[in-house]
């Protein structure tokens, strides 16, 4: 009755307020007295058929009940928490905050092409006439892992140290020992397995950790706490603490994981010594690993201001910081690979190829010297070649004979036309007067600018016709370049950049109609 008499009449705005979603201890004015109010309110409710009796109004009770229970939950806030509470806080315990990474290593990182696969590209680059990016070249070795080397140098006074002749290096040598024998196990001990009798005993469950589905036994039988703790050394140990662990271990009431467990324990494990004379046997991998920190670890640690590792063995380093370093490195490089642009540089100089700038400071690598050509003691063919890639630089086989072949001419000339200017721009080519690009482009080498002379009369020097220079570079951006196709009677070598291989063999396939990153 209260909530009709307050509803407002059509036309009125409605207040939400009006519409009691609140508490009422929150919404009445208790500064005003209720007494009048309820009383006025209150009206008899039949019950079995009779009328029930009045009783005194109930509002003061009500405010008193509302002031208990907000003095009520104030004491339980300020109440020290009881026997639950503390057990209930024991089995959950607050959250933690995850602790900050460690700093990364202080170390130098550089990447090096893979030794087999660079001499298989310089062979084909040097099968050919093609000119290549180094930008295109260096990113196509840092495409996979098995095309290179990464070359890891210390710093200042920082520690590196490696393990024998492996590719394992870390800057934490305690580290290294935890990781040394599951690293070298297979050089120093052989591993047999066999088959023990079956296990005796009726087993209801059988223990299981979440994550792996890694089956731990029944948690009554005698094995089962020495193989929760190795397991726990061996995969989660640096991830979590062994109570956490323990929470992920969960008891399976499955016959057939029981048999499954069954046979797995049958298994039996033992390591045979590969380097003594007589061998030695253990039953178990704490005694192999005991004897191998005793026998051989003290001479495998060395260390060393620097290390070459393979680029399979960089991704997956024991030391997490010299792995993320590296993956840093490596995510640079891709994007602006200088370091490997530098090494291809010098490699390529020192198997006889030819390194020049093209337009823009841009890198190229090509088994032909480039010199420009004198113009005045040319054909009349070779000059309008020559002065077609003066006025249309970058074009291919194609587009040049459409410009120099008119649609006009009869067939049996055209193709006598074909066959004369494939055979000009082929020698130009191997002459080193033009530069044909492994995306079939078409250029003029740059002729060097005279010297200039001291004094008032210095002459100026003549204006570029092409762009090309003999000298290296270590940092560069390169442009994408757009490619052509080739006419029917282009030649039918063939160079480029494009599909890889295994680690030695890398093959270059020559790109039609394709750009150049």
């Amino acid at each position: 009755m209260q909530y009709m008499r307050s509803v407002p009449s059509a036309g009125e705005p409605l207040d939400l307020i009006d519409l009691k979603f609140l508490p009422a201890w929150v919404k009445e004015d208790w500064s005003a007295p209720r007494h009048a109010e309820w009383e006025e309110v209150q009206e008899p409710w039949p019950r079995g058929g009779e009328q029930r009796r009045d009783h005194p109004p109930r509002g003061p009770r009500r405010e008193q009940k509302n002031r208990d229970r907000r003095d009520r939950s104030l004491r339980d806030e300020r109440r020290m928490p009881d026997r639950r509470d503390r057990q209930r806080s024991r089995d959950f315990p607050a959250r933690r905050e995850a602790p900050a990474p460690p700093p990364l290593p202080q170390l130098e990182i550089h990447f090096l092409p893979q030794a087999a696969a660079f001499e298989n590209v310089a062979a084909q680059i040097k099968s050919g006439t093609i000119a290549y990016s180094v930008y295109a070249l260096a990113r196509l070795f840092l495409q996979k892992p098995e095309r290179y080397h990464v070359r890891v140098k210390t710093k200042e006074a920082s520690p590196l140290f490696r393990l024998g002749e492996s590719n394992a290096v870390s800057t934490n040598r305690s580290a290294l020992e935890d990781s040394a024998f599951r690293l070298m196990r297979e050089k120093f001990y052989e591993t047999k397995v066999t088959l023990n009798d079956p296990i005796k005993g009726d087993f209801n469950s059988v223990a299981r950790e979440r994550t792996t589905g890694t089956l731990l036994g029944p948690t009554n039988h005698h094995s089962y706490q020495p193989q929760l703790r190795r397991f726990y050394e061996q995969r989660f140990s640096r991830r979590m603490s062994f109570l956490d662990f323990q929470r992920q271990i969960e008891n399976v009431s499955d016959p057939a994981l029981v048999e499954q467990w069954k046979e797995e324990a049958r298994k039996a494990t033992t390591f045979v010594t590969r380097q003594e004379e007589p061998a030695q046997t253990f039953n178990t991998e704490a005694e192999a690993e005991r004897h191998f920190r005793e026998k051989y670890l003290p001479d495998l640690i060395t260390e060393t201001p620097e290390a070459e590792i393979d680029g399979v063995t960089s991704r997956r380093l024991p030391d997490r910081g010299i792995a993320r370093l590296i993956e840093n490195a490596w995510s640079a490089e891709v994007r602006s690979p200088s370091s490997m642009m530098q090494e291809l540089t010098g490699r390529s100089r020192g198997t006889g190829l030819q390194i020049f700038r093209h337009r823009k400071g841009m890198l190229f690598v090509s088994p032909i010297r480039l010199k420009p050509i004198d113009e005045s003691a040319v054909s009349d063919s070779v000059r309008q070649i020559l002065e077609t890639l003066k006025a249309s630089p970058r074009i291919n086989r194609k587009e040049l004979a459409e410009k120099l072949i008119a649609p006009q001419t009869e067939p049996a000339e055209a193709e006598k036309t074909k066959l004369s200017l494939a055979s000009d721009l082929h020698w130009m080519i191997r002459e080193g007067h033009v530069i044909e690009f492994n995306d079939g482009s078409l250029d003029l080498p740059r002729a060097k600018p005279p010297k200039k002379e001291t004094g008032e009369g210095a002459p100026e020097p003549p204006p570029a016709t092409a762009a090309a220079t003999t000298d290296g570079s270590e940092n560069l951006t390169l442009p994408r370049e757009t490619a052509g196709a080739t006419t029917e009677t282009a030649s039918t070598e063939t160079a480029a950049i494009a599909t890889v291989v295994p680690s030695e063999n890398v093959d270059l396939v020559r790109t039609e109609g394709a750009s150049e990153t």
